[in-house]
C-alpha cells in the first residue's frame, strides 16, 4: 500500500513533495487505514484531568484548587479547548481521572476517578500499582467505546495543577537526561521558582528507582497522564489516528511507546510546546510535530489547532486531481 500512496502523492498536480509534510501526514494517514482514500471519522477529543500531592512542595504558581475551577470552565465552555474543538468541528468530553473535588452527578462529565489525586511522590509512590493499572484500563475502556462508536481519529488534552512536574519526572526516568534538561515554567514560574521546583524534582528522581515503564508511571506520574497512557495504547489496537499534544501528553505518549513501540506508527505530533523539555521529548522519539507557535496551554489545545492541516492532508489526497485527470503535462 506504501507503493500505492506514494504514487498517488506524487503524480498530483504538483511537483513532487511541493506539499511537504502534508505529503508524509497522508501517505501516514493512507497506511494506518490500508487504503488510497483515507477518510477521518467523528474527530473527538478526550481531556483528562486529576490532582497531584505533589503540589505541597509548592513546585507550582497556582493552587491546586485551580484543577477543578478549570474542569468547571471546560463543562461550561470557556477555555481555549472548547473555542477550538468548536471551531474544526471536534467532539469534546471531559474525563476526572483523578480530581480532588466531587462533582455533582448533573454535570456533564466522565466519572473516571480513581483516586482524589495522587499522592507526593517526594514522599511515596504517586500511584500504588493498583491505581495505576485501574488508570490504564479506563483510559482503554473509554476509547474502546470511541471506537465502537465510529471514531477514528482521536486526540488527548489534560488539566492538572503539578502535572508538568510529573511529566517532567516521567521524562527524566525513560530518557534518563539531567532533571535540569526536563524541568520548565509550568504554569509560569520565574527563575527562583523553577530552581525550587528542579531541586524537588531531583530528590523525587533519587527517591524512586524504578525502570518499568508502568513503575514509572505508578511512582511519579499522574492519574491522568496514566488514563491517557491507556487511552493511547487502546487507540494503537483500535488502528485509530493518534493526536498527540504537548508536553504532559507527550510523557504519557513515552510510556506507552515503552510498552508498545509500534504506537509511533498511529501518532501525529500536533505541536512542540514552549516548556524546554518537549523540545527533548520529541528529539529523543524522533517524530516531527506540525506546529511551533510557542504554546504551553495544553489541555490538547495544540493537537486540535494543527486537525486542520491533517484534514487538508486527506482533502488534497482524495481530491486534487492528477496530472492524467487535469491533462497536465508531467515533469520530464
Amino acid at each position: 500500500m506504501k507503493k500505492e500512496l506514494q504514487h498517488k502523492i506524487d503524480f498530483k498536480t504538483k511537483p513532487q513533495g511541493a506539499l511537504g509534510q502534508l505529503e508524509e501526514l497522508a501517505l501516514q494517514i493512507g497506511q494506518i487505514q490500508n487504503t488510497l482514500t483515507p477518510e477521518l471519522k467523528n474527530p473527538t477529543f478526550l481531556v483528562f484531568a486529576a490532582d497531584h500531592g505533589l503540589t505541597e512542595e509548592k513546585i507550582s504558581t497556582f493552587p491546586k484548587e485551580v484543577t477543578f475551577q478549570m474542569v468547571m470552565n471546560f463543562l461550561y465552555g470557556g477555555a481555549a479547548i472548547n473555542v477550538f474543538c468548536n471551531q474544526h468541528d471536534i467532539t469534546l468530553k471531559i474525563v476526572d481521572a483523578g480530581v480532588d473535588y466531587d462533582f455533582p452527578d448533573t454535570y456533564k462529565l466522565i466519572n473516571a476517578k480513581i483516586a482524589h489525586g495522587t499522592k507526593n511522590s517526594l514522599k511515596e509512590p504517586a500511584m500504588s500499582t493498583n491505581e495505576c493499572e485501574q488508570a490504564l484500563a479506563k483510559g482503554a475502556e473509554l476509547v474502546k467505546a470511541e471506537a465502537a462508536a465510529g471514531c477514528n481519529v482521536i486526540g488527548f488534552g489534560e488539566m492538572g495543577i503539578g502535572n508538568t512536574s510529573a511529566a517532567a519526572l516521567i521524562m527524566q526516568k525513560i530518557t534518563k537526561l539531567p532533571i535540569e534538561q526536563c524541568v520548565g515554567a509550568g504554569t509560569g514560574l520565574d527563575n527562583d521558582g523553577i530552581d525550587h521546583k528542579t531541586e524537588v524534582l531531583r530528590k523525587v528522581t533519587q527517591k524512586h528507582n524504578v525502570t518499568a515503564p508502568k513503575d514509572i508511571l505508578a511512582a511519579v506520574g499522574g492519574l491522568e497522564i496514566a488514563m491517557m497512557c491507556g487511552a493511547m495504547l487502546e487507540a494503537k489496537k483500535q488502528n485509530m489516528l493518534i493526536l498527540v499534544d504537548g508536553f504532559i501528553a507527550t510523557s504519557a505518549f513515552m510510556v506507552a511507546n515503552e510498552i508498545d513501540k509500534s504506537i509511533k506508527d498511529n501518532a501525529v505530533f500536533g505541536h512542540v510546546s514552549n516548556e524546554q523539555g518537549h523540545k527533548r521529548m520529541i528529539e529523543y522519539l524522533g517524530v516531527k510535530p506540525i506546529l511551533n507557535m510557542g504554546l504551553r496551554l495544553g489541555e490538547g489545545t495544540g493537537a486540535a489547532l494543527a486537525y486542520p492541516l491533517i484534514k487538508s492532508s486527506i482533502e488534497f489526497l482524495n481530491k486534487m486531481a492528477s496530472f492524467e485527470d487535469a491533462g497536465v503535462s508531467e515533469s520530464n
